[in-house]
């Protein structure tokens, strides 16, 4: 597995602009919060929600879910891999839209199970991980072959943005969390990053290739 730290402002300017070229990866699977939701909020009972105006106000398409005006840097980065069109959210993704990528991220969601729970239902990372493997078996149902699968899947690039609500939506309300009074902030950190590399571990037995981490906090 190679694990690359990825600074968002190198990957928006890798190769320039973000202009149509050609396409570098077959897949692209996103995991993490607002950051990166393009919908799969939306049909939840939930206040982390961004399918209204004016959210998606520069948008051709309108609001969408994306916690933005327009596109995300996930929608950039897919663009600078050469992948045609937006990678599509778990909760809309049809059979064939998975060969394609997945996209798993939703808002107020932390690396603790717990985060964000005042603001009603949304997806851990624990959650969107037990989502991944449920595309895998997908993969593997239309594929047929174990070796096809792992094969197809190691082929795809893989990022992770998850960690801010852990803090926002956490950490910093003692009034909904304990955290902040039973953890210190450097044992949040190790935490953090223990989990998000067990997590990505865990994933690469599956036979996972490139795994980036965005907006990584300190």
């Amino acid at each position: 597995m190679n694990i690359g730290l990825v600074v968002i402002v190198a990957m928006v300017l890798w190769s320039g602009v973000a202009a149509a070229q050609a396409q570098r990866v077959p897949c692209y699977f996103i995991f993490g919060d607002s950051s990166a939701d393009n919908g799969n909020n939306n049909q939840l009972w939930s206040n982390a929600r961004a399918n209204y105006l004016p959210y998606g106000i520069d948008s051709s398409v309108g609001p969408t879910g994306r916690f933005s005006n327009g596109k995300t840097t996930v929608d950039v980065i897919a663009e600078l891999l050469g992948l045609a069109g937006f990678i599509r959210p778990y909760a809309s993704a049809g059979a064939r839209d998975i060969f394609y990528g997945v996209n798993y991220a939703s808002a107020a969601s932390g690396i603790r199970d717990e985060t964000g729970q005042q603001l009603g239902s949304r997806i851990s990372l624990r959650g969107q991980v037990q989502n991944h493997i449920r595309t895998a078996y997908q993969m593997l149902n239309s594929l047929g072959d174990v070796n096809r699968t792992l094969t197809y899947l190691g082929r795809c690039i893989y990022s992770i943005g998850v960690g801010g609500d852990d803090y926002l939506n956490n950490y910093f309300m003692p009034q909904f969390y304990p955290t902040s009074s039973s953890t210190h902030q450097s044992s949040m950190l190790i935490f953090f990053s223990n989990h998000m590399l067990n997590y990505s571990r865990f994933c690469t037995t599956m036979g996972q290739g490139k795994w980036y981490y965005l907006g990584l906090v300190r």
